[in-house]
């Protein structure tokens, strides 16, 4: 099978980045997440993963693993509901959490959508919506009937603050009861990729305009939506020598880890 020359640039071309951290971390065979699609799915593209972006991020498979997490143990009481995942690009996450009765819709720029279909085609329960999130007609296009779950891996962070918002403000304001899962860069990083942050030897980050740290993010999610029924952080760092407790409390206490990456689950 020949291989797919993908030509993809700007924020679309982060679903190669993220692609190739999954990838890479089912070939080292740790623990964090075993995501054999996307293994395969690497394969099928022509294009130099190593050289473009260096040695993989190994959050990238921790923040699909604790997604994975959150969204299994929601199928336990909405067996049949609805994930929407916005702006997945090459995310295989829909058949790593599949129990064969859920149903799965990808939001995504037209270009996303296109790359995608090359690779993760839709049909019966997986459909794909080509949209720009930013606007409001792909709300339309949800049956929450049996409840919904959005997903924005990896998106929010390259959108204008302003923007993040009315997203937010609109799920929250459409879809009461429902969850959203999405993670959030500190301010630092945010800053840095405004200026030109070099990832590697090749390849410049897309500028990150939205971030908050860590301590920021209650207040300013309850003042978009006054009645958010819970809010929690998801442990995203990569596995390490503490016990999880102890790990917890260092993220809550030091200051430099309040200006880490954040993942968060919201109750809207």
């Amino acid at each position: 099978m020949n291989a797919h020359v993908v030509k993809l640039h700007g924020v679309p071309e982060t679903m190669l980045w993220t692609l190739h951290a999954r990838a890479a971390e089912f070939h080292a065979g740790r623990a964090v997440l075993h995501d054999a699609r996307a293994a395969a799915l690497a394969k099928q593209i022509d294009y130099d993963f190593d050289g473009r972006f260096g040695a993989p991020n190994r959050l990238f498979a921790v923040r699909a693993a604790l997604l994975d997490a959150a969204i299994t143990a929601w199928l336990v009481k909405h067996p049949r509901g609805l994930v929407v995942s916005l702006g997945e690009g090459l995310e295989t996450q829909a058949w790593r959490v599949d129990n064969g009765m859920l149903r799965w819709l990808s939001v995504d720029l037209p270009e996303g959508i296109q790359a995608r279909e090359i690779f993760l085609a839709p049909g019966g329960r997986f459909a794909h919506l080509a949209a720009d999130v930013a606007g409001t007609e792909w709300l339309n296009a949800i049956d929450a009937a049996q409840g919904v779950f959005f997903v924005a891996q990896g998106l929010f962070m390259y959108l204008q603050p302003p923007i993040v918002e009315s997203i937010f403000r609109r799920i929250a304001t459409r879809f009461p009861g429902a969850e959203l899962a999405f993670d959030i860069v500190p301010r630092w990083l945010s800053a840095a990729t405004t200026r030109g942050h070099q990832q590697s030897a090749t390849y410049q980050l897309p500028p990150m305009p939205w971030g908050l740290d860590r301590w920021e993010i209650a207040p300013t999610l309850r003042a978009w939506h006054p009645g958010l029924r819970r809010l929690r952080f998801l442990p995203y760092r990569v596995p390490g020598r503490l016990p999880r407790f102890a790990a917890d409390l260092r993220d809550r206490v030091l200051r430099k880890h309040q200006a880490s990456p954040s993942l968060v689950l919201a109750g809207l």
